[in-house]
Parts: C-alpha cells; structure tokens; sequence
C-alpha cells in the first residue's frame, strides 16, 4: 500500500481548509517504509477534489483539444452535475463521442420547405430512406453518416452504439426512436460533416396531433450537440405555425449556430422577393427576441432550372457565401466544443446555487408540501436574489418556466446544500484549463495544416467539389471582375482603352511617361478613395518609376471602372492584366536570374 502522510488523515472531504497538522485527541503512528520502487497510488473517490490543482495541471499533456475537453469535463465538471441533478434539469451527461464526433449539420423548417433536397443538393447523390414531395414526405429523423456501404441503421440499435454520440437519445422512448434512423453511405462531403434531417413540422389543424414523444426536446438535444443549424422557408410558405414557433424557442441559447435560408427564391421574380424577403424579416424580428437582424440566405438549393433567372448571379454569391460558412465548420470544430463546454459549466454553477437555494428554505418538518408550492410560485424572485448574491448575468439562468414545470416532481428536501469546493474546481477550470486550451486549438490547426494541408480542415465532395471553381468557367467569380479575359489571347485592356489613350494624351505626357501628380488629377475624378486608388497605383506601375506609360494609364484606368461597377481589386496583379510590353519585365521580376558572378 502507498505510504500514508499526516495530512490525508485529515484533509477534509468537501471545503474547509487544510491545517498540515494532527488532531491533539488523535493518535496517529507511522512506521517507516523501506526503501523500495514506487509504487502507483491507488485511485482515491473524489481523489480529483484533494491537493494543489495548480501543480497537477502544469504536468498534464494533453493529446489533443478533445483529449483535453474531454479529461477535464469527467474530472471537475461532471462531478458537479452529478450532484445536483443537472442532467435531469437541463442535458443529458456527455459521452466520449460527443468529443471525437464530425461536426453537424441539423436543418430544421416546416414541411415542403427543401430540406431533403437541400441534403441531397449538398451531397450531390441520394441517400438510403430518402423520400422527396410536395406533402409532408420525411416523418423521421435521419442522421446522414459516412460509411463504405450503404445501409440504415434503425434508432434502437442506433442508441445502443458506444461508438456514435446517440445513446442520450434513449431517454425519448421508443415512440421517437421508431422515428429515428441513420443512414449510411459512402459520401466525400460526409467524411467531414455528419447531415441531420428532421421531419416537416406542420402548420394548420395537423400540428394539433400529437407525434407520440417529445418533438421540441429532441430539437433541443441536437442544437446544444451541433454545429450549424439551418432553418429554411420556402419563399410561397411564410407563415410560422405554433409548432414551429415552439420548435424555435428551443433553439434558444443556440443563436450563433442559426443560418436562415429562404429556399424556392427563384419561384418568384425580383420585385416579389424583395416583398417576401421584408415579410420575412418581419416574421423573424417577432420569434427571435434579439435586437439583431438575421442573416438569410437567398437561393435555390436544387439542380433543376432556375424559373426566374433574373436572379442568378444573387443566387450564386448567397450560395457561395453559405457553402464557405459550412466548409469552415471541421476547422472550428474543436472551438465550438469548447465553447459548448463554457457555456454548459456556467448553467451547471447557476443550477448548482438555484438547488442549493431551494434546500436552504425548506422547512426540516412542518409544512413542506406549502413552502415548496411558494418557492416554485416565487422562483422568478430566486432568481433575482440569486444574481445579486454572486453577481450571475440574467442571461446564465435557464428559463424560469421550464424550471418551474421540472421542479414539481423533486423532493426539496433531497437537494444537496452549496459545496463551494466543488464549485471552486469548476472555476479552475474555466480560469485555467479552458484558457490553455483555447491556446492548444491554434497549434493543433498548424500541425494538421503541416501535415495534411489546408483540404483536409474544409468540406470537400459534392457541391462543394473545388474542381468545379477551378477547372470549368462556371466557378465562382470566373470570367468576372479581373477574372475575365483570364484565358484569352488578346490583352483584354485593349477592348476599353480607346477613351484612356485619348485622355492619356490631354494630360501632356512627357516622353511618353505621365508624372504621378497629373495621374492622380485624373484618377481621384472617380471619387473612390485614397487607399484605394493607392492599391491600383501600385498595380499599374507595373515597372516601379513612379510614372505611368499609355499602357500602365489604360492598365489603371480598367482598374478603376472594375471598383465603380463593384468588383474587388486583386492583391496582386494576374498575368493576363500584365501588358504586354512589360510582361518579360515582370517575369525577371518574379524570378530573378542569377548572373554569372553569382553562379
């Protein structure tokens, strides 16, 4: 057995402090060991409360941010959750997938809005259980998951899986998880992200039948555990029925993981859609009580002809924009489980104070069945006291409602009182582990990039296939703005330069070669600002003599009326913008050649 020390005969279970001394009525011998190896210490329960915290993390190496969110939450979060209920209140306790899992894609709208067809639009093939209509088709959730074959996996084998981060699920019963499926299939887009797809929430008389479990709960579950929510509306279906309503408030708490996409944006033409975006935002700005206005994305998220092409390159920047947002979420995987986990720990500190509170007040005999009814009527002023006791923000509380609701069924007099230990380790933790962390993610991101590349930390596959933006001239932005005439023989300066030539003459060159000051009484009549035309100085001056030939003029002149008709000005200047005349010139500039005495 370890040798025993003075101080673990008396160092105190829960708070307290530590004297270093023996009791005087104690009687404590020692007898001394024998010179001998180590030998490991026994773990001890509740072995992770004891000693200085400090030292024991200064000696810890972590394999990695989810080896690391995942050691502490066991050791000094979990144990505080544990003792007071917190996964019979708020969420179920974490598991090891729910730390090593894909990030998630949870899409979320009312039936007939494109769900389905936004999913297979994304993976650009259909997956097994795939059913696409009019009428409310999809009446399960699907988990779309990569795998080298082809399969479905029913909900009740699915929970029982210590691989996958679905075993909480269990907790809704065999009416949901009848209604619960994942489908597998070998998919590239998959291989980085994890696609949920959930059933059509109704609207009129047919949200008033009931689905069997509990709809809003299972949304909760997955937006606490996922990384990107889509909710999409159909542009000819903007109503928000109650249930949607409903199914929305549950998403709160979760506001940063939201996107908004109004799919169908095509069935209308432009002046209607400005209408039905307005009536959109004003439908939104009346569910989500932020003073925020929502980011939506305009589009249709299908393969089939554009009804309305009017649209189109509105609908392709959307898309663009939407598609990057959800190509960056492998490479902020581990931040957003960190951030998850911060934010599970401050609930877990104020659920701990709000039971702590309830168990204080609770009369020892008399009387309890009355004083429990008054503390849950009173529960909002709890609350309040609460927050001025130890100074918690409002918006660290969970809803008062809710609580009030899960309260009823607990016995007050069961909850534990404050252990303040078990409340310092989590501050340790958010003061110290998480910051280490939060400095461990840029390193791992330098290592992977080393080592895999920049691919490997983005979705790749599907619609989201980089072939498409670079080998074919349907990518983003090509042939367009200082993209075009890329792949052409003639300069494409040439076909606009007829009117700069003339004004390069008005400005009295000399020698061929216009001064820097006449240039910029020309250049500063577009109106754009100085920084700017800084930028395409510096890109004509092709040569570096501070003055403009009539081809370096026209060169700036193409520049300028690229900004005013809204595109963006290149970092550095292609080689098709290069003139001709100075294309020898710009190449030994790039790559030097060395001269003999070198060599």
């Amino acid at each position: 057995t370890p040798t025993a020390t003075m101080d673990s005969f008396h160092r105190p279970l829960f708070g307290g402090t530590i004297s270093g001394q023996p009791r005087k009525d104690s009687k404590v011998i020692l007898s001394p060991s024998p010179p001998q190896k180590p030998v490991t210490p026994i773990p001890k329960m509740f072995s992770w409360l004891g000693g200085n915290s400090d030292k024991k993390k200064n000696k810890e190496v972590l394999e990695s941010v989810s080896e690391g969110l995942r050691k502490i939450y066991k050791t000094k979060l979990y144990p505080l959750e544990e003792f007071y209920k917190f996964h019979d209140f708020h969420s179920p306790a974490l598991d090891d997938p729910d730390f090593d899992a894909k990030p998630m894609i949870l899409l979320v709208g009312q039936y007939s809005t494109g769900k389905t067809t936004f999913i297979r639009h994304l993976l650009e093939q259909d997956f097994p259980g795939i059913r696409i209509g009019p009428e409310p088709t999809t009446d399960r959730f699907i988990a779309v998951m990569h795998s080298q074959e082809e399969g479905v996996i029913p909900g009740n084998a699915l929970v029982v899986d210590g691989k996958k981060q679905f075993r909480a699920l269990s907790g809704f019963g065999n009416a949901f998880l009848n209604r619960f499926q994942c489908s597998t299939l070998p998919n590239q887009v998959l291989e980085s992200v994890t696609i949920v797809d959930t059933p059509g929430i109704l609207s009129g008389e047919k949200q008033r039948i009931d689905r069997g479990y509990d709809f809003t709960g299972v949304l909760e579950w997955f937006a606490e555990r996922v990384d990107r929510i889509i909710l999409l509306f159909d542009a000819h279906k903007l109503d928000i029925s109650d249930e949607f309503k409903r199914c929305i408030e549950a998403l709160a708490g979760n506001e940063d993981k939201i996107r908004i996409v109004l799919n169908k944006s095509d069935m209308v033409d432009h002046q209607q859609l400005m209408r039905v975006y307005g009536a959109l935002m004003w439908s939104l700005g009346k569910v989500f009580k932020t003073p925020e206005v929502s980011r939506v994305y305009l589009g249709s998220f299908w393969d089939h002809p554009l009804h309305y092409d009017i649209n189109r390159r509105l609908f392709q920047d959307e898309q663009h924009d939407l598609f990057a947002d959800l190509q960056g979420l492998p490479r902020n995987a581990a931040l957003r489980k960190l951030n998850d986990l911060i934010k599970r720990a401050r609930l877990a500190k104020v659920h701990a104070y709000i039971i702590a509170e309830l168990r204080k007040q609770m009369p020892s005999m008399i009387g309890k069945e009355k004083k429990k009814k008054e503390l849950i009527q009173n529960l909002d002023k709890i609350f309040e006291q609460l927050q001025r006791e130890h100074n918690i923000s409002p918006g660290d509380f969970p809803d008062v409602n809710k609580m009030r609701e899960k309260l009823q069924n607990y016995d007050f007099n069961k909850f534990q009182p404050i252990k303040p230990k078990l409340l310092e380790v989590v501050d340790a933790m958010l003061a110290s582990d998480i910051a280490r962390l939060m400095a461990q993610i840029p390193k791992e991101e330098a290592v992977v990039l080393a080592t895999e590349g920049p691919k490997e930390q983005s979705v790749r596959g599907g619609a989201f296939s980089q072939a498409q933006e670079i080998e074919t001239p349907f990518g983003f932005g090509k042939g367009e703005g200082f993209d075009k005439g890329a792949n052409e023989q003639e300069w494409v300066v040439n076909r606009e330069r007829t009117k700069a030539d003339s004004t390069f003459e008005s400005l009295g060159p000399i020698d061929g070669l216009l001064s820097g000051s006449k240039a910029k009484e020309h250049m500063v009549r577009s109106k754009l600002p100085n920084a700017v035309l800084g930028k395409i100085w510096k890109l004509a001056d092709v040569d570096r003599d501070g003055q403009l030939d009539v081809d370096e003029f026209a060169l700036a002149n193409y520049l300028i009326n690229l900004k005013l008709e809204g595109h963006e000005i290149p970092t550095d200047l292609p080689k098709h913008l290069i003139p001709p005349s100075k294309r020898d010139m710009a190449e030994a500039q790039v790559y030097p050649k060395l001269d003999d005495d070198d060599e």
